[in-house]
């Protein structure tokens, strides 16, 4: 079983809860708690069962769209996280966590954004922990992983990601270099900064 999310911007369509939370249902998104905390906003949060994750995140983007076509994808959780996000993770303590991140910081995961919040890419961490000896849960750097690609998918298409998601739903994914514009620095799109290898594009044009 997978568990991730996904954080939505709903469009004016899309502003009728509970048609929506049935929509929802009826698309085959039954496995997902609906939060609808911020107006405007939506999370469906997953916990699908599937080969992988990628599999999984494919069929739930194209189930959300489904119902949500008009929707605008604004993040795949987990994927950025703070320094408590990723203690919890991996069932160790914050300080212990801290501690880590000083005591190697030539080798520690550089954060992607600094501020009144650190972010990281939870994947970053969670292989430099496996490499280390310590016991990670490859389910989630598998989920980590697909959360990432997401993302990076989600920014490089521009912001647009009401048709965003992960090759093979509802279109084909090509391997693309990451912007000049997004790399090495925050990206001006979606503050966080890329590098500048190349990756994977999860946009499904339609």
């Amino acid at each position: 079983m997978y568990s991730f999310t996904f954080r939505c911007l709903l469009s004016q369509a899309d502003h009728d809860i509970e048609a929506l939370v049935e929509r929802l249902g009826e698309a085959g998104c039954d496995d997902a708690l609906v939060g609808t905390g911020l107006p405007g906003r939506v999370a469906l949060s997953f916990v699908r069962e599937a080969d992988s994750a990628k599999a999984a995140m494919v069929s739930a983007l194209a189930d959300a769209r489904r119902a949500m076509p008009s929707a605008t994808l604004i993040e795949a959780v987990p994927d950025l996280v703070g320094l408590s996000d990723i203690a919890d993770a991996v069932g160790m303590s914050r300080q212990n966590m801290r501690k880590l991140m000083i005591g190697y910081p030539e080798s520690f995961p550089a954060p992607v954004h600094e501020g009144s919040t650190t972010l990281w890419h939870l994947l970053d961490v969670l292989v430099w922990l496996d490499q280390r000896d310590y016991s990670i849960d490859p389910i989630l750097l598998d989920v980590a992983a697909t959360a990432m690609q997401v993302n990076l998918g989600r920014c490089q298409s521009g912001g647009a990601c009401h048709g965003a998601g992960v090759a093979g739903a509802g279109g084909v994914g090509a391997t693309r270099r990451t912007p000049p514009a997004c790399s090495r620095r925050p990206c001006f799109k979606c503050g966080v900064a890329h590098p500048g290898s190349a990756r994977i594009s999860l946009l499904s044009r339609t």
